[in-house]
Order: C-alpha cells, then structure tokens, then sequence
C-alpha cells in the first residue's frame, strides 16, 4: 500500500472523490512553488501532481508549456523538483506526490534511472506519470519503479480502444488518469457525458480508481466529472492564475473552489 492507496482507500471510506492538482515545480521560481506547494492540502487537495520542467512537453498546451519555461529560466531541472519535495516533506509525510513529466529528463541525469528512482524515494515522491514512456517499453522506468515501490500511472485516452487498453492497464497501479479530451492540456472542455461510459470501460479493465484531467476549470466542471469518475484533475486553471503572478492566497482561493466542486461529486 503506497501513501496513493491510502488516499483513495480514505477517500472511499468517507464516500468523496479525490481532488488532484497539478502545479509545475520552480514556476514562478522555488520560494513561490513551495509556498503554493505547501499550501494545497489545506486547499482541499488530495493528491499533487508536480510538474518536471521540460523543453519538449509534447502534452501540454499553452499554458503549462509557458510554465515549463518559466521554471527553466529559473533553473528548474529534476533535481530541483526533488528538492523541492524534500522541503514540502519537512511539513507534509502524508499528502501523496506525483511526478508527472517526460523521459528525458530522467535519462540523460547523471545516473540515469537507477539514481532518479533512490533519489525519488529518498524525497518522498509516491508515483509517476511519465508521458512518453508507452507500455513497450515499461522495462525501461515502470518495471523498475514499481520495483523500488513507486506507483506507475498510466494515462488512458479517447481512442485507446478495447484492442489497446489491456496493455495500457497492466503494469499501471495507483489509479488510472484518463485524458478527457483528444488533444493537449487547456485545449477543450470535458464532457461527462462522454467520460462516464470512458471510465467505465477502464474500471473494468484496470480494477484501479479512474481519475479524469485535461479540460476541467470550474469548481462546476470538476463536480460534473466528479460524479462520473474516482477524482478530478485540474492543471493549466491552475498554472493560469500562477503565470498571472496572482498572490498566492488568491490561488489557494481558487484551488479552494475547485477541490470543493470536486469533493461535491
């Protein structure tokens, strides 16, 4: 049982959906994502998913790809997320942590994947969302994740299809993040009722909980999901209002709203 399991275990046992949000680590510089950081239990969120910054986020659209180069010209890189989640660990031993990004990163460290994962483990990461990474090559970092005691969670899409989804689910543990929309982050709106026969179809096939991101904005968008999925993901409204360089109580605020229409669902 990882510090995910228990979340969603949790979570069941008082009859809510979770609440994820993602923030992109070092953006606008490290004091301020920390500050943010920390405050986003307290905000209603359940589960963080931070941000690797990347020159290539070939997911992502606008807003978050402007948040990767802020945190660049910050010098934000991997280490400094982990660092990062060290200080958040200092406060937090309980609020799971995601890493989501790309494989580059974590490749070409020095290293490579055996030191990103002993020193993901040592600051208290809990899983990874590693885009770009598909189930042929899970020998690559899933496998060995998963090994080190670390959730791989895999995303599932509008055209992975019944042929596709086995392979897609079967080292994939923690939940399942189905992308709402075909396209990138920020690019169109969520609809549950398409989503719900969606995550459906996956519960049935991972036996994992189905959070659902890309397209959620409003506390009312993120309730409606809500209703249909195991949780809500809510990154570029987010990152929006950090790139707007509103204070962060403002945007403690706002994520505020949105884990209350998500716990609603």
């Amino acid at each position: 049982m990882t510090r995910i399991d228990d979340r969603f275990a949790a979570l069941k046992r008082d009859g809510k959906k979770a609440f994820v949000a993602y923030m992109m680590a070092s953006d606008p510089d490290d004091a301020t994502a920390l500050q943010i950081m920390r405050g986003l239990p307290e905000a209603g969120v359940d589960i963080i998913e931070l941000g690797m910054p990347f020159t290539d986020p070939m997911a992502d659209g606008a807003t978050i790809q402007a948040a990767g180069q802020r945190a660049l010209a910050q010098g934000g890189s991997v280490s400094r997320t982990l660092a990062m989640l060290r200080a958040f660990r200092q406060q937090d031993t309980t609020t799971p942590v995601v890493l989501m990004g790309y494989y580059n990163p974590i490749y070409a460290r020095p290293g490579g994947v055996t030191q990103f994962l002993t020193d993901a483990v040592e600051a208290g990461v809990d899983g990874l969302i590693v885009v770009d990474l598909p189930p042929e090559e899970d020998a690559e970092l899933c496998v060995p994740a998963a090994a080190a005691g670390l959730n791989f969670i895999r995303l599932a899409t509008p055209t992975t299809d019944d042929r596709r989804l086995p392979a897609v689910v079967k080292n994939t543990s923690g939940f399942v993040y189905y992308v709402s929309v075909t396209g990138i982050t920020g690019a169109a709106a969520a609809n549950a009722a398409d989503v719900a026969p969606e995550v459906a179809r996956i519960r049935a096939a991972a036996n994992l909980p189905v959070v659902v991101g890309f397209g959620i904005s409003t506390p009312e968008a993120a309730e409606a999901i809500a209703s249909v999925a195991d949780g809500v993901v809510v990154g570029s409204a987010i990152v929006k209002q950090i790139g707007e360089g509103r204070p962060v109580p403002e945007i403690l605020a706002f994520v505020r709203d949105l884990a209350a229409g998500a716990h609603r669902g």
